[in-house]
């Protein structure tokens, strides 16, 4: 097998629930070995948010495959002497603490760039480490209300929570590409660059199309469901059938394409309510209402047919179930099979292809599983493990 991208990297990881695991899941994925330092007994919480997959939370089946578990009571000190021998040899140290705890334990970015010189810090927090909120704890909605995405999720009458965690898969991202940032700059220069990424920067950062439109136009753009804010047409309309079918206009000739041929009104492309993309929008109402009555006259099936024969991106709005056995995911073939304790489940390559570079998808691990071997690795024999577990230390 053609060695991984990142062979040879090892990741040490004091993480919890999902921002950091899905940073260090991705770092994993291109074959850095990622140790995760988990809470003796019960582990990373997020082991506990549900039972679904075989009894394991589907958001830790998700984002801790390929990595090993070792559990420290890093309050004992003799846990802590455990992870900071790990540390001597690590590239990378990945954490998302509760703010101040690292810290408290000696882990800050500071302290740890001064012990360990070749050591790549990453710290992942709520609000960042400095300012008014570094010491507030933050979690994945509050962030969405924090940064105004709440605000724009949802129907004019209610707001809505963005159904999949966010935040915390932004922040996750952005620790992933600055530590791939950091290892390069190591490599190449022999500089070493702790990064910071906090959870609210990281979504704001992709809150910059709708702050713009603010700051510059007055006031923000509507909640309009599955409609968009900025473009008309673009959303679900309900098919005869009742089953809902989307489509967007994103130029003027696929604007007349639509007038000419699906809707049967070449003269709309003349309409001055319709004639550019702005008009459309401030007449959204009325668009609407021609292109609902035009939708209502045909089946899904019909609809998205016409549809893409005259070149309009279209489709269907699937439920979960559909995405499942999205034709699309069955032909690329992908889907692999992961171990999770006591059972396999079906998970998804990771989306970036490297060519002739093979996916590493690994096992899902059981609380501590990998703590006995890393520790004799470490030196240490059966009576010393054996007092640490006695302890509870790990």
């Amino acid at each position: 097998m053609r060695k991984l991208p990142l062979s040879g990297v090892t990741v040490v990881s004091v993480e919890q629930a999902v921002a950091a695991p899905y940073a260090t899941r991705q770092l994993a994925d291109l074959g850095a070995r990622v140790i995760k330092v988990e809470r003796p007994g019960e582990g990373d919480f997020a082991r506990r948010y549900d039972t679904t997959v075989h009894g394991h939370s589907s958001y830790f089946v998700w984002i801790n495959r390929s990595k090993e578990s070792l559990t420290l009571d890093l309050k004992d000190p003799r846990g802590l002497a455990v992870l900071r021998r790990l540390l001597e040899d690590a590239d990378v140290f990945v954490q998302n603490l509760a703010p101040g705890a690292a810290d408290r334990l000696g882990l800050g970015a500071g302290e740890l760039s001064d012990r360990y010189p070749r050591l790549i810090p990453c710290t992942i927090s709520g609000y960042g480490t400095s300012g008014p909120w570094a010491d507030r704890k933050a979690y994945d909605l509050l962030m969405q209300c924090q940064t105004g995405l709440v605000s724009l999720t949802g129907t004019p009458e209610e707001t809505a929570r963005t159904g999949i965690s966010v935040a915390d898969i932004a922040a996750g991202m952005y620790a992933y590409s600055g530590v791939l940032t950091a290892l390069y700059t190591r490599a190449t220069t022999g500089t070493v660059h702790p990064v910071e990424v906090s959870l609210f920067e990281a979504l704001a950062e992709w809150m910059g199309q709708p702050a713009y439109y603010t700051r510059y136009g007055g006031s923000q753009p509507p909640r309009l469901g599955t409609q968009h804010a900025t473009i008309a047409p673009y959303g679900t309309y309900r098919a005869a059938d009742g089953r809902d079918v989307l489509f967007s206009i994103q130029n003027e000739r696929e604007w007349a394409a639509l007038c000419a041929r699906f809707l049967g009104r070449p003269e709309l492309t003349g309409d001055p309510r319709f004639a550019t993309g702005s008009e459309r929008v401030a007449h959204r109402e009325e668009l609407n209402a021609i292109v609902a009555e035009r939708c209502a006259r045909g089946d899904a099936a019909e609809l998205l047919g016409e549809l893409e024969a005259i070149g309009i991106a279209c489709a269907g709005v699937n439920d979960i179930g559909a995405f499942l056995d999205h034709p699309v995911l069955a032909a690329r073939d992908r889907w692999r099979e992961v171990a999770v304790p006591g059972a396999t489940v079906e998970a998804l390559l990771p989306p970036a292809d490297l060519a002739g570079v093979p996916a590493r998808m690994d096992p899902v691990p059981a609380v501590g599983e990998h703590t006995e071997a890393i520790l004799r690795e470490l030196g240490h024999d059966a009576d010393a493990i054996g007092a640490l577990r006695a302890d509870s230390v790990i």
